[in-house]
């Protein structure tokens, strides 16, 4: 579509000075030496100007000279020359004994086809209210990230101090089923701590998975492998991301999987690797647990769903993620697959989540 014609002289000033009076918001229409033509109420208004004082006059003397800017001047002369078009230039303007306001300006040289009249058409925006609320928003936001990380250690330090006192109770008592699981209670403790501050260290609304998981498998191999030459935990993955909520999840699972293969495949004397493994995939994901130890029970009767199980299967649920267990040779592993189905293991077989 073809740019309108320019406007004659006369009908172009007066259509100016008709959106100038009508204009809700400050407007000044100036020459080309920046001489002010006509004002919008607004204008007079926001900078308490009387009326009929400021036609006729230079922008740059009004009031105490608080317009008389060497930015403002250069803008200016740029836009009358038709240099340059101003779509919204910050600016920050006081006068005497007032706050500073942040303001935001708009200014175009007006064209019209005949004449050596230069017109310039100037909107002044007071942006200072909304810079001002956010300001305060990104104060709030940070003093709740920092309350929040804080909280997050705070969380860690107690549940370090419950899992001391599991420890210490299970040396004491004397029933060896009652010592067990009071093991267990301390590995789990000790894991939902190591979740805790990974993430205090991690940003509240992005937590990079792989270097999550592998501090995560560090705690848990520290409690409860015996000999780290024997036994270890490898953890594998993309580098992608995900949210905290999401990332808490994801680390409750691995901790029930890994504690799992660990109390599972690898009976005294046996040596073998627990692996991990994340990967992302366009709009899908997938977890999985492997390892090289002694395989499920060969009796589906000797396979009984305990609490990890129910862990597992609920956290997997809240994912909208599906579970399949695979029997390796050797070994077991165990994969959560969100949305996209693909699989990281040959499936050779989908036995029901063994006792965890």
């Amino acid at each position: 579509m073809a740019p309108a014609p320019p406007l004659s002289p006369d009908l172009g000033s007066s259509l100016a000075l008709a959106v100038i009076n009508a204009s809700q918001a400050p407007l000044l229409l100036l020459d080309g030496n920046s001489d002010v033509i006509a004002a919008s109420d607004s204008f007079m208004r926001s900078f308490g100007y009387a009326s009929g004082a400021v036609r006729g006059r230079s922008l740059f003397s009004l009031g105490a000279g608080e317009w008389d800017l060497p930015r403002l001047r250069s803008l200016l002369s740029a836009v009358g020359s038709g240099d340059a078009l101003v779509d919204a230039y910050e600016l920050d303007w006081s006068e005497a004994h007032q706050p500073r306001r942040s303001l935001i300006l708009a200014a175009q040289r007006l064209e019209f086809t005949e004449g050596p009249s230069v017109r310039i058409m100037l909107t002044i925006v007071d942006a200072t209210e909304a810079k001002a609320a956010e300001k305060l928003k990104s104060d709030l936001i940070r003093d709740k990230d920092v309350l929040l990380q804080e909280i997050q250690h705070r969380v860690a330090n107690s549940l370090q101090i419950i899992a001391s006192v599991l420890l210490q109770n299970a040396k004491k008592v004397g029933s060896e089923e009652s010592r067990i699981h009071l093991r267990d209670a301390h590995h789990r403790v000790m894991s939902v701590a190591a979740i805790q501050r990974q993430l205090a260290a991690s940003s509240i609304s992005d937590v990079v998975l792989k270097p999550y998981l592998t501090q995560l498998c560090q705690s848990i191999g520290a409690s409860m492998i015996e000999d780290h030459d024997l036994v270890s935990i490898q953890v594998d993955g993309d580098g992608s991301a995900t949210t905290g909520e999401v990332s808490v999840s994801l680390g409750l699972i691995v901790t029930e999987l890994v504690i799992n293969a660990l109390k599972h495949a690898f009976p005294v004397g046996r040596a073998g690797v627990v692996t991990v493994d994340y990967h992302s995939e366009h709009e899908g994901w997938a977890l999985s647990v492997c390892d090289d130890g002694i395989g499920m029970p060969a009796s589906p009767d000797d396979a009984k769903a305990g609490l990890g199980t129910a862990i597992v299967q609920a956290l997997a649920a809240q994912l909208s993620a599906t579970i399949t267990v695979t029997a390796l040779k050797p070994g077991t592993g165990v994969s959560v697959v969100h949305r996209k189905p693909f699989d990281l293991l040959k499936e050779s077989a989908k036995p029901e989540l063994r006792a965890v």
